[in-house]
């Protein structure tokens, strides 16, 4: 079950890349984890499918917890430390993935966007609030370094048992370091995104993945930097689905 969470996951992130892509060619959608399970309800058996994705993510935020709590003990001190930090960062990014599947499945769903719009809002009226916020935005942004790095390194070769040399395992890498890289690049602007919203004091700036994006297409050349990561968020989908064959668990 833990191992079809990261299934789910590839195909939530293919959605969000296929919804920028779409955004890059003029359509319209939103380009994050609600957009995408908003597509998944639209289908036939739209809530057995919101329902079986939304077990199995709770069955991998149950197992990165276990991680989190139980594995790592011989490593020393600061790796130790670092593992368990990862693990119980991917528990809570496992578990807001259920959250979200579980509230459209009962039909309270809401849009990402106005979420973190208001999360923004209600932060900075909060006593240090403001503090906060920027180091969170800066965190993800950091965290979008991090992930293009690993992608840059195959450095996520290590977590899996990829197949013997040939064709199958370098289209496996290759697939990797564009996904990595580009979810990289969405994180880094949605960090962006909270710090700048922040300092100017306009919480409805933050508006997460889909603003990011959004705020992308409209640099220039933005159509093409979009459907890039469009076509990347969709390398990182089929490698997440990969994964749950190939993950060492």
């Amino acid at each position: 079950m833990a191992r079809a969470g990261f299934a789910v996951s590839g195909i939530l992130h293919f959605l969000v890349g296929a919804i920028a892509i779409r955004l890059a060619t003029g359509g319209q959608g939103h380009a994050d984890v609600s957009g995408a399970v908003q597509e998944l309800a639209g289908q036939p058996a739209g809530p057995i499918l919101l329902w079986t994705s939304f077990a199995a993510c709770v069955a991998l935020a149950i197992w990165q917890t276990s991680d989190a709590i139980f594995d790592y003990r011989y490593l020393p001190k600061r790796d130790k430390v670092l593992r368990k930090l990862k693990a119980a960062g991917q528990a809570a990014v496992f578990a807001a993935f259920a959250g979200t599947l579980a509230s459209f499945a009962v039909g309270t769903g809401k849009d990402n966007r106005q979420s973190t719009s208001d999360f923004t809002l209600a932060m900075m009226k909060a006593p240090g609030g403001i503090a906060l916020l920027i180091v969170i935005g800066a965190a993800v942004a950091i965290t979008g370094v991090a992930y293009g790095i690993r992608g840059g390194r195959k450095s996520f070769e290590k977590n899996l048992r990829l197949p013997a040399p040939g064709t199958p395992g370098t289209l496996v890498t290759a697939i990797g370091v564009a996904g990595y890289v580009a979810k990289g690049i969405a994180l880094l602007l949605v960090g962006m995104l909270i710090v700048v919203a922040t300092v100017r004091a306009h919480p409805e700036e933050s508006t997460g993945l889909d603003g990011g994006l959004k705020a992308l297409r409209d640099q220039p050349f933005g159509l093409y930097l979009l459907a890039a990561v469009g076509i990347g968020l969709i390398c990182y989908g089929v490698f997440q689905v990969v994964r749950a064959k190939l993950a060492r668990m």
